[in-house]
């Protein structure tokens, strides 16, 4: 894939199955990470971004459809993500998988081949996606141009005086990944506190566009 993003991430708690995978992304050229853990793969996708996350459903500290909620959240759609599951494979377990935000879902065993067309396919779009970002005209120059509309609507809500634990509830996440929202806001912003990131907030006339009462 012709981007700048790290590598695949498997995440799986069985060890023949992630080393399987590991070994066909490598087989077909993609550079490759791993994680037993769902907290793993967040910590690992935070420090190095991955363009395609694959993951088993059943992890041992969160599910699969949980760790998908929170690397959209944080990411949005510019990863690719892949459940593979060996016991949630009813048409009803796709169907969830694929609404809570998955690109694909495959059961357990799955066909080698299949599973690494379906994985080019997406790298061929996620590809094109990026190109179209890259071709897109630039923002306003504004500071906040550079956060993701989640990122904004974290600081936003920040701006209106509310707490991570109402910020949590008002977006449907945890309040771990409010903080991480907010950290990867100080960075983007290049600020050390959250006034002075509020305080832009305001600056860039961003509080008035994304406030409820503008909506």
């Amino acid at each position: 894939m012709g981007n700048n993003c790290g590598a695949a991430l498997v995440v799986d708690d069985d060890k023949v199955s992630r080393d399987l995978v590991a070994e066909l992304l490598a087989r077909a050229g993609f550079a490759c990470v791993t994680a037993k853990r769902g907290d793993e793969a967040l910590m690992s996708a935070r420090g190095d971004r991955p363009w395609l996350v694959v993951t088993e459903i059943r992890l041992p500290d969160i599910t699969g459809y949980e760790l998908c909620r929170e690397l959209r959240d944080e990411f949005g759609e510019q990863i690719g993500i892949v459940f593979i599951s060996a016991d949630r494979t009813e048409a009803i377990d796709r169907v969830a998988g694929l609404l809570v935000g998955a690109d694909d879902y495959l059961a357990k065993p799955f066909d080698h081949s299949e599973f690494l067309a379906r994985v080019r396919r997406l790298s061929e779009r996620l590809g094109s996606q990026e190109q179209r970002s890259a071709e897109q005209p630039v923002g306003t120059g504004l500071l906040t141009d550079t956060l993701t509309g989640r990122e904004r609507e974290t600081l936003v809500l920040l701006a209106q005086g509310r707490k991570p634990r109402e910020i949590a509830a008002e977006l449907s996440i945890g309040e771990k990944t409010v903080s991480s929202h907010l950290q990867r806001v100080l960075e983007k912003l290049n600020v050390h506190s959250r006034a002075h990131a509020v305080a832009i907030a305001y600056q860039d006339g961003i509080v008035a566009t994304l406030s409820p009462s503008a909506a």
